[in-house]
């Protein structure tokens, strides 16, 4: 496969990706459906087409949730991360921290959906 490679995977290495090519649609989400699925206020993604994402390592593909009518929430049957989403849609979307190197400017969020479902404390206003 041509284009950049992308690879990361779960907290234990069961589940392990390769995607190659263009990172689209870099974003953070607030939904219920990303709080529920990170247990954060927010989840960053990236999106590919599926047909240049492999699933690389010895678990296969990771466990699928059906979360709504188009999607299906990604984790780990072994260890319980998270993964991301794979979309009726030709799309795989990965979460950022599941990359082996999630400090790619390429996997920085461009926009933020659903930012009112953020809890008023979200915004951190200090530095640590």
């Amino acid at each position: 496969m041509k284009g950049k490679q992308y690879s990361g995977g779960c907290l234990c290495g069961h589940i392990r990706f390769t995607a190659h090519g263009v990172a689209a649609n870099p974003h953070s989400c607030s939904c219920d459906n990303c709080q529920r699925h990170s247990g954060a206020p927010s989840l960053c993604w990236v999106e590919f087409p599926k047909d240049v994402v492999e699933w690389t390592g010895t678990g296969g593909m990771p466990a699928l949730y059906r979360s709504s009518d188009y999607s299906s929430r990604s984790f780990c049957p072994r260890c319980g991360s998270t993964l991301g989403a794979v979309d009726d849609a030709p799309m795989v979307a990965l979460v950022t921290g599941s990359f082996d190197d999630s400090d790619l400017s390429e996997l920085r969020p461009v926009s933020h959906s659903y930012v009112d479902a953020c809890p008023a404390w979200w915004e951190i206003t200090k530095a640590v």
